[in-house]
């Protein structure tokens, strides 16, 4: 008997842990910290620490792939970021033990790659039809994480006098995210702890490299990281309104709610509302198209004028965009995958995707301080067309290439 598959509600809180870890160590621990007395360049390079598993989980993601089942290595990666959000709650209230902070940070980033790529590769098989919507589901609860990780743990660490009683709360919300798992079946022909192991694990890590040459090759794969690979629909403004924000008179209070709470929860309603169109229209069009709708809200935030009504008003009006191209985003990715290897090629295309996101948010820092917070919005907006450009081009030329001339 067919299992009916589970709403993508699923999928939401699954991912929850991914997005709330991030949310505690650049939010409540980054603010937590400071306040203990760490520089900011300190907790800076932790947050930068952090990274370095989530720009480099392509190499190790072909072991999920491999080895043991989805939900196995969910438990295993839920499990060790639960202790990980533990003892960071645990060192908190003493600012000088920097060395074993970035021992934490970074296992604890670690372990939350395998757990991502888990739901990942869960996510990758929902039916064809409904991929956009999957896709909004499991951004909604990236962005959702974030803001419980973020807010949620920050105002808790406000209300108590045990810091580790945050990161115990937390690691108890990761663990209890596992019974999602009840609702979802493991894929067909995945594998299980308990089966014969007909193949060896090199021959496997094989197979994975094969099926991921497979996407690169074809029309559609190597379009599909084309795009996501462009500075299209890089949200890279966010990273900089903060910094941005006297410029139209913000106050702190109003920066701290529309770059915080609100607008995670902004985001997380434009994945949801993003994924109608990602199932009605082709998904890469629709990337292209929410990437333009991205570029002319940088467009008339740079013309508006500079008071903090206009801040808050499309600063949260950008954040519900970026809601919209993460969910495109995942949209194409999971069309483009296929099924096998799922881990490994889903997180090649993130990686990908997070290149741009660096090198656009140090170009538009340089933009601001050469020509103000207009020129970084505008320069947003200039590189984001071009890009159009460019794919435009290379459809073009795939489509040519990919038709033999008449006779």
């Amino acid at each position: 008997m067919t299992r009916k598959p589970p709403h993508p509600i699923v999928y939401l809180v699954l991912i929850v842990p991914f997005g709330a870890l991030n949310g505690y160590l650049t939010v409540a621990l980054a603010y937590t910290l400071a306040q203990a007395g760490m520089s900011a360049v300190q907790v800076g390079a932790l947050v930068a620490l952090s990274l370095v598993p989530q720009t480099w989980k392509f190499l190790w993601a072909p072991i999920v792939d491999a080895t043991l089942t989805r939900k196995g290595w969910y438990v295993i990666g839920a499990a060790f970021s639960a202790l990980g959000v533990l003892a960071m709650g645990a060192l908190s209230s003493d600012a000088t033990r920097l060395h074993a902070f970035e021992v934490v940070v970074f296992l604890a980033s670690l372990a939350s790659t395998f757990l991502g790529m888990s739901v990942e590769s869960l996510t990758t098989y929902t039916s064809g039809e409904r991929k956009g919507r999957a896709g909004g589901w499991l951004q909604a609860g990236n962005l959702g994480g974030n803001g419980l990780g973020g807010g949620a743990a920050l105002w808790l660490a406000q209300s108590v006098h045990r810091p580790w009683l945050v990161g115990a709360a937390l690691g108890a919300a990761f663990m209890l995210c596992c019974l999602a798992l009840c609702f979802i079946a493991e894929p067909t022909g995945a594998k299980t702890f308990d089966e014969p192991r007909e193949e060896s694990i090199a021959h496997k890590l094989v197979g994975v490299l094969r099926d991921l040459w497979q996407v690169v090759r074809a029309r559609s794969g190597y379009l599909a990281l084309l795009v996501v690979f462009l500075p299209l629909s890089t949200s890279a403004a966010t990273n900089l309104f903060s910094a941005v924000a006297g410029d139209w008179h913000a106050s702190a209070r109003v920066v701290a709610l529309v770059n915080g709470a609100l607008g995670g929860v902004v985001s997380a309603a434009g994945c949801l509302a993003g994924s109608y169109f990602c199932d009605r229209f082709d998904r890469r069009a629709v990337y292209i198209a929410y990437g333009l709708l991205q570029a002319l809200c940088a467009v008339a935030m740079a013309a508006g004028p500079r008071t903090e009504a206009a801040y808050a008003a499309f600063t949260v009006l950008y954040w519900f965009i970026a809601g919209l191209t993460y969910t495109a985003f995942s949209a194409v990715t999971l069309e483009a995958i296929g099924l096998g290897a799922a881990a490994t090629k889903y997180n090649v295309f993130a990686s990908l995707s997070n290149m741009p996101i660096a090198y656009m948010t140090v170009a538009e820092g340089w933009a601001n301080g050469r020509w103000g917070s207009g020129g970084f919005l505008y320069a947003e907006a200039v590189v984001a067309v071009a890009a159009m450009l460019v794919f435009g081009g290379a459809v073009a030329w795939s489509g040519r290439k990919a038709i033999p001339a008449s006779a």
